[in-house]
């Protein structure tokens, strides 16, 4: 007798091929990418995937081409509908306490959650962005290139004493009261030890203590890096290190001051952990110990 297999086995049969066919299907490749910070849009076109970017976060100024995107809200509080307009298949979120990924799932669209904060971090995101944008390869080979950069600053600066060394990340405007400076845990902190400095608050419990003016005589850095100010534009952004610097100029106290070894910066890459990090390591190892590792 011949035997008939019953028609539903038959039809949940089908319905189990087709599903593990689906998924065994790669993944279309986003061609419509939303950024939701800085260092999530520096990243994109550092992996040469700028002409797939279709909005980025209202922060966002690095390179000069994301000044005519979209802007679609700051990393903290993206807009999920005016994201949703640009008609993304893909968004990239960083982790946090933002509900934007939540929202953005809502309306039916994929995110990719990054961190962020740390140098391994910027690592990983990278990779993590190349493999959720279908390209791999060329967070590798991103990554290769930094770490090699990065081991010729270390190489550099090799042997020679490490600089104590102060960051200050923010400030009331105009003055050197309210300083924030940089902790233990922070991607500056990271790059300041690989181009041959040492934190002088390397042992506090806070990532970004505040501190005063008498905390930083008493610290005496021999180095001070200043980015606690940044410009609007090219020509505001030298206005702000100008008047930095002459704030600084007052306070002879201040071993750093006196050595001539404040350095005020107004480039966001100090701000944006990213694939800048190699300029800002370069730049430290220079001033630090007056090499330039190229």
């Amino acid at each position: 007798m011949c035997y008939r297999p019953h028609r539903l086995f038959v039809t949940a049969w089908l319905v189990a091929v087709t599903s593990v066919a689906a998924l065994a299907q790669p993944r279309p490749v986003p061609t419509r990418i939303v950024s939701t910070s800085p260092s999530i849009t520096e990243t994109l076109f550092a992996l040469g995937l700028g002409d797939r970017v279709v909005g980025v976060s209202t922060f966002c100024r690095y390179p000069a081409d994301v000044a005519r995107l979209p802007k679609v809200g700051t990393f903290l509080e993206p807009d999920p509908e005016t994201i949703a307009r640009l008609k993304p298949d893909l968004v990239f979120v960083h982790t946090g306490p933002s509900s934007a990924a939540s929202q953005l799932a809502t309306l039916g669209i994929e995110t990719a959650m990054v961190t962020r904060g740390t140098l391994p971090s910027v690592v990983t995101t990278i990779r993590q962005m190349a493999a959720a944008a279908g390209v791999p390869e060329r967070g590798d080979r991103l990554v290769a290139r930094l770490n090699a950069g990065l081991d010729r600053v270390k190489a550099a600066v090799a042997g020679r004493a490490p600089r104590q060394v102060l960051i200050i990340v923010g400030r009331r405007t105009g003055t050197l009261s309210d300083l924030v400076a940089v902790g233990p845990g922070s991607y500056l902190h990271d790059i300041a030890s690989i181009a041959g400095g040492v934190n002088v608050l390397s042992s506090v419990k806070l990532e970004y203590p505040r501190i005063s003016m008498e905390s930083v005589i008493s610290l005496a850095p021999d180095v001070i890096i200043d980015v606690g100010e940044m410009g609007e534009s090219p020509a505001d952004s030298t206005r702000r290190r100008q008047i930095t610097e002459r704030l600084w100029q007052r306070h002879t106290m201040v071993k750093a001051v006196r050595d001539g070894a404040v350095h005020a910066v107004h480039d966001e890459a100090y701000v944006v952990p990213g694939p800048r990090i190699l300029d800002v390591a370069r730049a430290m190892a220079s001033w630090f110990h007056g090499v330039r590792p190229q």
